[in-house]
């Protein structure tokens, strides 16, 4: 077979060869028919003949070696314009056929040859070694493909790098804490207070992510992409989401079952969590039946200022523990010290809630990126919290724990998404730590990367709509918001975009912790 310039070759045995006919070549004077780079022996006319003469277009092929046979695949197409004859017996015209020729024998003889006209484009294979040069193009895209196929998998295991470094840092910061925490707390603590409903928590929430996440693929709850993100994340399509719907009530009742139910503090803040829950239920619901159409963004929040200001109100009339003789007080460093806002602690608090859901609800666009964050900011607010109210500590560290078994799953490739009940939960949760201590200003430190991803979109579509109105056209301050998408565009891989983001969470964490418990 002469798969190099297309003229003819003579065999082994000194037999004549025939010539296919290839695509027609435009000149001047109009069009010919040019040979291919295909032909056989005079031999194959005896098993196979060419009954007429044929005008196919030969539009990739492909040479692959199996033992002492060599296959040659054809993708043909008719031609409008001209008539098309076929090869006689070569089967269907809609199927992929394949044909063995069969040359003269001998020790120079070409061997076995097996002709399989397929349909679709056949990219070649880095093994092959018989190539067209007309393929040059198509070597150059498959080349291109196996490049990418390479980097999804350096990513996989970037993902699962995020993964072992956020555990380890988490698991360290925790074990020195509860190994200070006498000097923080001034009373005697159970030990692992903090590593504790931590490690229960995560290990839980990762052994039921294993049966509910083919559970949530089996009934169908599979994401659809959204309009604003890139249209990268196309291929994340059909994903299970919703998996706030498991790793959150984990972490409520374990930290429930460790207090044993005796604590009005994390009671409130579980029941405030749930009811964010199940709004990001209604959410992802109706998203699921009206093709990512879900509650209007003006009903959302107010169903979360809704639950904000019965927090506020619950909080207000409930007896809790705290070091402060009055209630409503927010602490700050010196020299400012102790803030009595009186009124405005429920405006506040409703504004806490409000502003913490949605802001890890915009997070929550790459693999890991709010689930991550997330766990470090709860574990920032435990240490912060642990001198004012022990038990709520208890409450952020189960938190912080089913997060980090979510991730299991959740990390890049993410085998599930938290979905909106799963993100405003989160939200809901923070902002119930911080209202049932005052620890307001600490929590905004910790949680930098959330206000930073709100921020993101309030000043894009600020600057838009601005612009608009003024000179008739929009001027967009970023690439995509929120912020995680113009990194994306920029061409970061999500990945590093993750584990900056885990980074500067990090540093958030210290920091916030450090403002936290000088102020308390």
């Amino acid at each position: 077979m002469d798969v190099n310039g297309g003229q003819p070759l003579k065999g082994g045995n000194g037999k004549r060869r025939n010539e296919f006919f290839g695509p027609r070549e435009l000149t001047d004077s109009g069009s010919r028919l040019v040979p291919a780079r295909v032909s056989f022996d005079s031999s194959f006319c005896g098993y196979y003949k060419l009954r007429d003469c044929f005008d196919h277009k030969i539009s990739g092929s492909r040479v692959r070696k199996y033992g002492r046979r060599r296959v040659f695949q054809v993708r043909t197409m008719d031609d409008d314009s001209v008539g098309v004859s076929s090869l006689h017996d070569w089967g269907e015209s809609n199927g992929a056929v394949e044909n063995i020729l069969s040359s003269s024998d001998g020790e120079d003889s070409d061997g076995e040859i097996i002709l399989q006209p397929i349909t679709d484009v056949d990219l070649p294979t880095s093994k092959e070694k018989f190539l067209p040069i007309d393929d040059s193009i198509t070597v150059t895209a498959h080349r291109l493909a196996m490049l990418g196929s390479a980097r999804k998998k350096n990513r996989t295991v970037y993902g699962i790098l995020n993964n072992i470094g956020l555990i380890t840092f988490s698991t360290l910061l925790l074990f020195l804490v509860d190994q200070c925490a006498w000097r923080i707390v001034r009373l005697p603590l159970a030990p692992f207070y903090l590593m504790r409903p931590f490690m229960i928590s995560a290990v839980v929430v990762s052994c039921v992510g294993y049966i509910c996440v083919p559970l949530f693929r089996i009934l169908k709850l599979r994401s659809i992409r959204r309009n604003e993100a890139p249209i990268r994340h196309s291929s994340k399509k059909g994903t299970p989401t919703m998996g706030g719907l498991y790793f959150v009530p984990v972490g409520a009742l374990v930290a429930e079952v460790i207090v044993g139910f005796s604590s009005a503090e994390i009671s409130g803040a579980a029941a405030a969590t749930l009811a964010f829950a199940a709004i990001g239920l209604v959410d992802d619901f109706l998203s699921l039946k009206n093709n990512n159409s879900g509650l209007s963004g003006w009903m959302r929040i107010l169903l979360e200022v809704a639950v904000g200001s019965w927090f506020s109100c619950w909080l207000y009339t409930t007896n809790v523990s705290s070091p402060y003789s009055m209630k409503m007080v927010v602490p700050l460093p010196a020299p400012l010290g102790l803030v009595c806002l009186g009124r405005f602690y429920p405006l506040l608090t409703s504004f806490c809630f409000v502003s913490m859901a949605n802001g890890i609800n915009l997070t929550d666009g790459l693999d890991g990126l709010a689930g991550g964050t997330a766990a470090l900011a709860f574990i920032g607010m435990s240490i912060v919290v642990l001198p004012i109210c022990s038990d709520v500590a208890i409450f952020g560290a189960s938190m912080a724990g089913a997060c980090v078994g979510f991730l299991l799953h959740n990390r890049y490739k993410a085998s599930i998404f938290m979905g909106d009940s799963g993100a405003l939960a989160l939200g809901a949760a923070l902002a119930a730590m911080a209202s049932c201590t005052g620890m307001f200003f600490p929590l905004f430190i910790s949680s930098g990367i959330f206000v930073m991803e709100a921020l993101s979109v309030i000043i894009q579509v600020c600057i838009f709509r601005t612009t608009k109105f003024f000179r008739k056209t929009g001027f967009r301050f970023f690439r995509m918001a929120p912020f995680h998408h113009h990194l994306e565009l920029c061409g970061i891989e999500e990945p590093k975009i993750v584990a900056a983001a885990y980074i500067v969470t990090g540093v958030l964490v210290l920091c916030g912790a450090y403002v936290g418990l000088t102020s308390a």
